[in-house]
């Protein structure tokens, strides 16, 4: 059985991306003292944890989860003493504190690396290291020892003439792969992680961190048409995770200091995640999971669009309701750094349903049971960023697949439209705090496009408005904090097949919700199959004056009564 106890079962976490939520010194780029003019905004919502994106030193390959140094921020966000500073502000508010933990590689400029080139070095072995495929000049097309692509397309095998061998990176050529077989390189992660809890951190997001045990094939892969694996199953959940992740517990404290962990983990299904998170197995606190939002894709690559089919996505959330209902924890998101805008891909952007369709989403998410995480901007309803050319975006993911893509011959149009819908940046655009050109986010060049929609868009707008976003979060977050039903009930999934409405009950002793969400543009009459509301209570509704009829994208929550 889960610990009942633990913390963060009534939690909520919210996302900081710090290049993107505040500016303080008007070069641009946010930075941790841009954080820290924001801690009263952050205790005005209501959230009880903050999961800070790296802010490590770091030469920015890939915006800062390529890490050259774990014991350091980088300059670009400011100093240590910044860090210890806002750690100290969330304290004194009653939030904690989330860093990123970015362990299965580092940048080609970490000195663990730079040593390890060297084949004489203590370090030779830190990384993963081979040789050129048998019969292949090294550095030759070809030569490299398997046909692994890297997840931001290309080869994942990157020669080094220094070596005069092959290091994996499953991501951009200058994010090597760390060498977890080695329990050198263990301990040094061990030891790094317990540095900065006694610094006051209070747990950790950890990244792809199901990558770093890896059932790799000796030789290649399934191949895609470039003749490259990009399989990620073909590396995931390698056979030592569990012994990985047991250690790093154990080791770190993780469960004696009640920290907050989170996995990222592709490739899993809600038994892994169950095996992962259980109680027993002493290992994650939580998993952040793949499968729901891959449901608009027709195939395993992100750029191969497909309708949202509302049952499918009903059918893979219920299914790790269930499945961790007695044992293990959900983590509940919709939207991330990794992400598009949760409103613009699930629910309806345009003027006439955006608020509404932000609201239900949130009211979906937030009744299910788990731990919900709010990425920055979500709880204004930010959008999409609308790009129309890719000099626009900085995403290396997103420029790689346009490259990749064109070079392959497909339509320029075909391949901007799917970056436009799918692309991390969307994600990434400034946090919009007022009308101002600037958003409120600088007074200089921020260092991505703010969203053209910021002067209708933004904080200052949503504070004033009793009926915005934001306020309908905070009600979500106060329920969330009072209902125990909300932390401890059970789900049950309602009308599984129905493409409009999202409808599930929680149950708790005598306490009943039923969540009543319609996830459609169109009216919907009120459904059969759903218990009798007469007597009950609403306790929260996106629409002032509820009906017979769910209207377009209307949601409601409602305290049934004792039978």
């Amino acid at each position: 059985m889960m610990d009942p106890m633990a913390w963060w079962h009534d939690a909520v976490a919210y996302q900081i991306y710090p290049r993107s939520f505040a500016d303080s010194n008007g070069d641009g780029i946010g930075d941790l003292r841009g954080v820290l003019s924001k801690v009263d905004y952050l205790a005005a919502l209501g959230v009880d944890v903050v999961w800070l994106s790296p802010v490590y030193r770091s030469p920015m390959d890939d915006n800062g989860y390529d890490i050259a140094d774990y014991r350091d921020v980088d300059p670009m966000f400011g100093t240590l003493a910044d860090l210890d500073e806002l750690i100290a502000a969330l304290h004194a508010r009653g939030i904690r504190l989330v860093m990123d933990l970015v362990v299965n590689h580092t940048s080609d400029e970490h000195p663990w690396f730079v040593e390890s080139r060297d084949p004489a070095s203590a370090k030779r072995d830190w990384y993963i290291w081979r040789p050129a495929r048998d019969g292949f000049e090294p550095g030759t097309p070809g030569a490299e020892p398997t046909n692994a692509g890297s997840g931001f397309g290309g080869p994942g095998w990157e020669y080094d003439p220094a070596r005069g061998e092959y290091y994996l990176h499953l991501f951009t050529r200058r994010q090597p792969d760390l060498n977890w077989e080695n329990p050198e390189v263990r301990a040094a992660i061990y030891d790094m992680m317990r540095w900065w809890v006694d610094r006051g951190v209070d747990g950790f997001r950890m990244d792809v961190i199901n990558l770093i045990s890896k059932t790799y094939p000796a030789v290649d892969g399934p191949a895609g048409p470039d003749g490259l694996c990009y399989d990620v199953n073909m590396v995931a959940n390698g056979p030592r995770l569990h012994e990985f992740l047991a250690e790093m517990n154990r080791e770190v404290g993780i469960t004696e200091r009640d920290l907050f962990t989170v996995g990222e983990m592709a490739g899993v299904d809600a038994e892994l995640v169950r095996s992962y998170t259980a109680e027993s197995a002493r290992e994650l606190g939580m998993v952040i999971t793949f499968e729901h939002v891959q449901v608009d894709q027709a195939s395993a690559v992100k750029w191969d669009l497909a309708e949202l089919k509302l049952s499918k996505l009903k059918s893979v959330l219920a299914s790790y309701q269930y499945a961790l209902a007695e044992e293990g924890w959900n983590a509940l998101y919709l939207g991330n750094h990794d992400q598009p805008r949760s409103v613009s891909r699930f629910g309806d952007d345009s003027e006439q349903f955006r608020q509404a369709s932000a609201k239900t989403l949130a009211t979906t998410l937030h009744l299910l049971k788990g731990t919900p995480f709010l990425y920055q901007g979500d709880e204004i309803g930010m959008t999409n960023a609308g790009f129309t050319s890719i000099d626009q975006y900085d995403d290396v993911e997103s420029v790689h697949f346009y490259e990749q893509a064109l070079t392959m011959g497909l339509p320029e149009a075909a391949v901007l439209f799917a970056i436009g819908v799918k692309s991390r940046d969307n994600a990434r655009t400034p946090m919009c705090w007022d009308a101002s050109p600037g958003a409120g986010f600088t007074t200089g060049k921020p260092w991505l496009q703010i969203n053209a929609n910021h002067d209708r868009i933004n904080v200052v707008e949503a504070m004033s408005d009793p009926n915005s976003v934001l306020q309908h979060y905070r009600r979500l977050i106060s329920m969330r904090h009072e209902l125990a039903v909300v932390r401890d009930g059970v789900f049950e999934l309602l009308l599984a097949d129905d493409e409009e409405l999202f409808c599930f009950t929680r149950t708790l002793g005598s306490e009943r919700l039923l969540v009543m969400a319609n996830w459609s543009t169109g009216s919907v009459p009120w459904p059969h199959g759903v218990p009798d509301i007469s007597g009950a209570r609403l306790l929260l509704g996106t629409h002032p004056d509820p009906g017979d009829v769910l209207a377009g994208w209307e949601s409601r929550v409602y305290a049934l009564p004792v039978e």
